[in-house]
Parts: structure tokens; sequence; C-alpha cells
């Protein structure tokens, strides 16, 4: 069986430290990590551009249509000197990349090795330029950059409130996304998501001097949080990356890591077949409890040696703030941190935050954010809209997480009103899972079919969701324990915890639900269920997909992208940050999933051939990570842990790292440019040593079944179907 308290707890230990995103579960010290064949591995080049300073993630890359290049300083060190111990946006002064396809427009990076390297900025070329960094005060001082507000104004800090918080307030930027006002394109605003709870999205002005350079006007940003539109959404949380839609709007999703309702392998018929859910239950089943980040703790005294890693659950911080974010009173909280004394007055629907949210009107004043609640609810990284703009492509991290994707009727903004937008959500089936049995990853290309979840408007989901607000804490202790909890708090809420732990949280949607759509999903289709039961695959999109036996075993699907105007022939890039656990044979894992590939700790970017019909039915694996046992000598110049993927109008594609550095001579994440091997001319060298198309791997590969060794190139020309 698989040790779900030892993965869990792990995990929750990174995130404790980062604050935000996290890695996985792989560490350099597991000592039977096995060397997988091919990995790392690269067809084509990978170059480094940039590392960033100790602590930090590269997140929400940007290239501007001159070829500069930005992203967000993501939760660095608070021992770095400044201005590198405090997070926030810049670009890279004095550099462009040519946009022609080649990575010879700059020289590699060296490694970070001396402590002043490692807690900097460093590019290949240029200097990182601050544009904004968190707490700045904008809107006229009336805000500070990147904190949200309760409705009175009141920044939501634990310099004023109690509770558990989701990361330092400010302390996550991540996508960044360009609207440009003017023809040109020198002027316009940045949108920035914040991966916080309460989550928030800013808006700063900026534009270009005559001399190249980018300035921000921090006097007139804003934050879409603190806006009525925003909170009349019930505002956001985790906003992670996004992506720039094709009609020109910021698109931000949200990683709502703490929506599992089962852990990791498991599925909800596991669970009705058991008669307990002890071994299985996941975060969001515990939403509306009283103090919810609580509950491993909390499981962890009620069974002892019994107890297990309940996913998500970390993910619960700062529900609290939330609420007070929509206008709840703070409860009475102890100078040590939360309580357990419940919220009842005004409390977060957990139905209504892990969505992809599209910023319409983006230069508005406010703008108006809506939510694609059709397209499916998980821990989003981002969205990747195709060119017939019906087409959707999502990435949803975490472990046992999936891709998914959403095809509407009609264009997305052909429709009147958002909240009409009608369409298929789909869970992707891999069905060559024997052929790809114990093999590298590398080695293999992964088939793939997707199965239709369901139909609905934008609207009806949202009508569903509906039902499940003005739920608060207290309904979890009445509905699930018989003790007063007036009378007993301790006793009630223990009652409470065991009996939403054996039978499922009655507040929301249950575990007989969802077996039932799947039993008549199997018998009738997608289309054949009782319509009471329709809204079960859009608000429980993972425990769905995996009842009806997807392939929901991805570890961290963090990122999604294809160039802009993408057609057929053009290539969809899926970042997988780790292929282990559930996705591989590894020994404890070797039935529990479909695919069992061999173990890559350091993830594999995978891209699929976009069809004439925009869709996707292959994934081809183009970077494969190293082992969490490399030593230095590999591990330093390979692509550990990818996170965001950014196509750029050349084809290639910029690789952040999320990375556990495994065993790296330096403890700093990077950004990559990867090159594809058609991008090389007839004239240009395709062997670089070490790292590039034909390294040292290439022969191994001919002893693999299932994958060619010579890939044809395929050109990325624009297509008739670009607008």
């Amino acid at each position: 069986m698989v040790d779900l308290t030892r993965r869990n707890l792990m995990e929750a230990s990174v995130a404790a430290a980062l604050g935000a995103s996290v890695t996985g579960v792989a560490s350099a010290a597991d000592p039977d990590d096995p060397d997988t064949p091919l990995a790392p591995h690269v067809d084509g080049e990978l170059k480094r551009f940039s590392s960033t300073a100790l602590g930090a993630e590269v997140t929400g890359p940007f290239v501007f249509g001159d070829g500069s290049l930005l992203y967000s300083l993501q939760h660095p060190s608070r021992d770095n000197p400044a201005p590198y111990d405090e997070a926030g946006i810049g670009y890279f002064s004095g550099f462009q990349f040519e946009l022609d396809g080649s990575n010879d427009d700059f020289d590699e990076l060296s490694t970070p090795q001396t402590n002043a390297e490692q807690q900097t900025v460093r590019g290949a070329d240029g200097e990182y330029t601050f544009l904004a960094q968190a707490h700045e005060p904008i809107n006229g001082g009336t805000e500070e950059l990147g904190v949200v507000q309760t409705p009175d104004g009141e920044n939501i800090t634990t310099d004023a409130f109690a509770g558990t918080q989701y990361g330092d307030a400010a302390y996550n930027p991540d996508c960044n996304q360009f609207v440009p006002t003017t023809a040109d394109g020198t002027e316009g605003y940045l949108f920035t998501n914040w991966e916080n709870s309460p989550g928030n999205v800013s808006r700063i002005p900026i534009s270009r001097t005559d001399d190249g350079e980018w300035e921000a006007d921090l006097e007139n940003a804003i934050n879409l949080a603190n806006t009525e539109p925003m909170r009349e959404l019930g505002g956001t949380r985790i906003n992670c990356y996004g992506d720039l839609s094709p009609w020109e709007t910021m698109l931000s999703s949200e990683e709502n890591y703490a929506h599992p309702r089962v852990s990791l392998a498991a599925t909800v018929g596991d669970i009705v077949e058991a008669g307990t859910g002890k071994g299985r239950r996941g975060a969001h089943e515990f939403w509306n409890r009283p103090n919810p980040s609580a509950i491993q703790s909390a499981i962890d005294d009620y069974y002892g040696d019994e107890s297990w890693g309940i996913q998500g659950y970390w993910a619960m911080t700062g529900v609290e703030f939330l609420a007070y974010y929509l206008g709840s009173d703070p409860v009475d909280q102890g100078a040590d941190g939360n309580t357990t004394e419940p919220i009842d007055d005004v409390y977060p629907n957990p139905y209504r935050y892990g969505y992809h949210v599209d910023v319409r009107e983006p230069t508005a004043d406010p703008p108006q954010p809506v939510k694609y609640y059709v397209m499916g609810r998980a821990a989003w990284e981002a969205p990747d809209i195709q060119s017939d703009k019906k087409t959707v492509y999502g990435c949803s991290d975490g472990d046992s997480k999936g891709i998914y994707k959403f095809v509407a009727d009609e264009p997305i903004d052909s429709y009147d009103d958002p909240m009409d937008v009608a369409g298929t959500l789909y869970a992707p089936k891999v069905t060559n899972e024997e052929a790809a049995r114990e093999l590298p990853p590398a080695a293999v290309n992964l088939e793939l079919e997707w199965l239709e979840l369901g139909h609905a408007t934008n609207r009806e989901v949202e009508a569903w969701i509906a039902k499940y607000d003005g739920i608060t804490q207290t309904d979890y202790l009445e509905t699930h324990a018989e003790t007063d909890w007036e009378t007993d708090l301790e006793t009630a809420l223990e009652e409470a915890d065991r009996e939403v732990v054996e039978n499922g949280n009655q507040d929301y949607i249950t575990d007989a639900e969802i077996v039932r759509w799947a039993d008549q999903y199997e018998a009738n289709g997608p289309d054949g269920v009782d319509p009471a039961l329709r809204r079960v695959p859009f608000l429980e999109t993972r425990a769905a997909a995996k009842e009806i036996g997807a392939t929901i075993e991805f570890n961290k699907a963090e990122g999604v992208d294809s160039v802009d105007g993408a057609g057929p022939g053009d290539y969809v890039y899926f970042a997988i940050s780790e292929l282990n656990d559930d996705l591989s044979a590894e020994e404890g894992y070797e039935d529990v999933g479909d695919v069992q590939l061999e173990r890559v700790d350091g993830g594999v970017v995978y891209r699929a051939e976009l069809e004439a019909d925009f869709n996707v039915s292959e994934l081809e694996p183009v970077i494969v990570g190293p082992d969490a046992s490399d030593p230095a000598a590999v591990a330093d110049d390979a692509l550990i842990n990818v996170d965001n993927v950014l196509v750029m109008d050349d084809g290639r594609v910029l690789c952040c790292e999320d990375a556990d550095q495994f065993g790296r001579s330096y403890s700093n994440d990077c950004l990559y440019v990867y090159e594809p091997p058609e991008n090389d001319s007839p004239d240009r060298p395709t062997d670089h040593p070490g790292r590039g198309h034909g390294g040292a791997g290439d022969d191994a590969a001919d002893g693999f079944p299932g994958r060619p060794t010579d890939q044809p190139g395929r050109g990325r020309g624009r297509t008739d179907n670009d607008d």
C-alpha cells in the first residue's frame, strides 16, 4: 500500500517553506531511486538564460513584441540582499530575443556558484530590472501592490488578522500578461497573478520609453481583488499561472490545491465499497471545518498509526482570511494563531474556487472578470485556448491530477454574455499503457483518447454552485455531530471529523451522488444521467474523472501553452513537473495507476501536434529531467521540475523551474530556452555536447520500442486557420 502519510507530510513541509507552489514528494535522499535510461534527455537544444535569487521561483514569463523578457521573482529568501529579498516583477534591460527561432541570440549563462551569484537574479544578457515590488503604494496610496483588503479597506495580513495564511501577503507574484493600449504595443496594462488566499490580480499601467526601457505607473495601478466586480464573484484563491486569450484579455487560473475529495489514487467508489473513508478522504471534505488546515493533525491524533495523508490539507490555509475578505466578522482568535471557534456569518463556498478567470473589459475602470465554471474545477495552472477560440487545454497541478480539454459550442468570444458559454468537458485516457509499461519516459509517446464528462452552460454550472452558498463552519458541526458544539466544542468537533471520515461531508455533494452519476454514465453515457446529477463532473471534476477510469495520475501538471495563433500541425506543450508515484512502475506503485513508466523525478515536457479539429491524441516527450540520484555533473545543466512554459512567436519554449535541486551544486531555480529540433536550419549543428539533440542518450533510444528515434521536422509556419 502507498504510504500516504509520508508523501503528504513531505509535500506539506515544502509548502510551508515556500508559502506557495510546491514540488512533490521526490527527494535526492531517496536511497532506492533508480537510474532511468535517457534521463535527462533533450530532443533539440536547451540553454540556460537566467537563474533566480536564492529561495525564489521563476514564474510568469512574458515576452513583449520587441523581444523583451519579463518574469516574476516569487517568494525569494528574506536573507538575500535588497532588492532581491522581496517579491516583485522585473524585465531584462538591454536584451531582446531576436525571435528568429534560434538560440544563437544569447550565450548560455553559467551556473551560479558563489554566494553573490546565488543571492541575485542573473541573466545571460541584460540586467534584471524591477518594474514593481510587493507592498509598494498603488492606487493613489490607498492600496499596497498585491495586498487584498476587506470590504472596509483594511489590509488582510497577519498584522491585522489572526489565522492561517497561504503564503505571506503579496509574496507570490506569478503569471504576467500584457494588454496593449496602443497600436505599436509601447503602452498598456500589465496584469499579474498573486498566488495567495484570498487571491489577487493586479493591473499596472506600463510603457516603453524612447530608449527601450519599461516604466510602471504605480500611482494608477490597482488590485482587482479589491474591486466590486471581483468581490461579487466571491474573489479568487491561489491565482497561479494563466495566459493571454486570443481576444487579448488576461486569463488567471486558480490553483485550488484544496479541491481533492479523495487522496491520491483513491476513488469515491473505493470509499463506498469499503464503507469508510478512512485512509482515503481528501481536503475538500473538511472545507467548512473550524480551523480546516488543522485536520491533518486531528486525524493523526484520532487514528494514530492508522492515520493517512489528507491530500491538499495544507492548502486549506487562508480559507478564514477568504471569509474576512468576503465580509465575515473575525472570530475571537488567540495570540497563538487560529482557534476552532466557528465562523457563522459569511463563509466561502468551496465550489466557487478552482476555475479559469477571464478579465473581460481589461482597460475599463474597473475590469469585469468572469469565471469559466463550465471548464471544470481543479488546481489549474493555466489554460491554453486555441485559435479556433473553442478548444481549451488545461493542467491541474498536484499529485495524481490530470490534464483536461474543454470544447465550446461556438467561439468563446462570440457569446454576448460569457455566462452563456456552452461546451463539453473532457478527461484523458491513455490507451497504449501496456506498450508503455516500464519503459523510460523518453522512449515512448503516450496515446490519448478523450472521455466526455458532460455538457453544460456557464450559467447552469453557476446555478448549481449557488445552491451551496450560505454554508458555514457551524453547519459542519450541526450536520455531523450529536454533541451541542456550543456546550462542548472539542467533543463536537471530533464527532464531526470522524463522521465526515466515515460517511463524507453531507453539506456538499455526497459520495452516493458521485457513484450514482458514474453508474448512470456507464449505463447511459454522459447525456443519459439524471438531470440532478449533471453538476457532478463540473463541480467534482477530478473525482468524476477518476470514477469513470480517466487517466488522472499525472504528478504536477504545471503548464500548457502553444504559439499564438497555433493551427493544425503546430504543437501544444504540456509540462509535467514530476513523473513518479501513480504514473510510474516504482516499488509500491506497480498496480496503482494506468501508466507504469520508469520513474523520472525531474519531470517531462511533452508536446502534442494539433490535428485538423484542434484535438491532440499523442504526447511526445521532448525534454526529460534527471533522476533524483543524479550527481551535480548531470543535474547542474538539466531542467528540473518544469513549471511554467511559454511558447514564443518563433516556436522556442521558455521553461521555468520549481525545482527540488536534487544533486545540483547550487540551490537556485533557472529559466531555460528550448529550441525544438525542427528550428535548426541545414547549416546549423544539431549536436550540443551533453545537452542537446543527438547527445549520449540517442543511441540508447534504439533499444526501446514504441518511440521513433528519427522525428521528421514539422514546421511552425502559420496556417489558414490563424487569426
